[in-house]
């Protein structure tokens, strides 16, 4: 679907401080970022899809059944090249080896 990070509008989907940040990442590496209903029939336009959680961050969805028909994404089982990025990009500055440019760390003396 191009350079878009899209997330569903639904009632469904809870509202999570992961998908932010990677939405907050994505929009700095110049995507456009929306949060709109999607259609099922837009499946077939996007490259990439994944699955987000405060454990797993992002993890790829390179199959989707409906209906009848198969919606299939990516390389097999692999993460595509977005998906690499915000995951690695996410991680890295939880761990400090990424700037945190977004001020999202806090130190906390122990």
């Amino acid at each position: 679907m191009g350079n878009k990070y899209l997330t569903p509008h639904s009632e469904s989907i809870l509202p999570s401080v992961t998908n932010k940040s990677l939405a907050q990442l994505a929009e700095n590496m110049g995507m456009i970022v929306e949060r709109r209903p999607i259609d099922i029939s837009e499946l077939e336009k996007f490259d990439e899809i994944g699955a987000v959680g405060t454990a797993a961050v992002i993890t790829p969805v390179n199959l989707i059944h409906y209906r009848d028909k198969e919606y299939r994404f990516g390389k097999g089982n692999e993460a595509g090249p977005v998906i690499t990025k915000l995951y690695d990009r996410l991680t890295k500055i939880r761990t400090g080896e990424y700037e945190d440019k977004f001020n999202w760390l806090e130190e906390i003396d122990v």
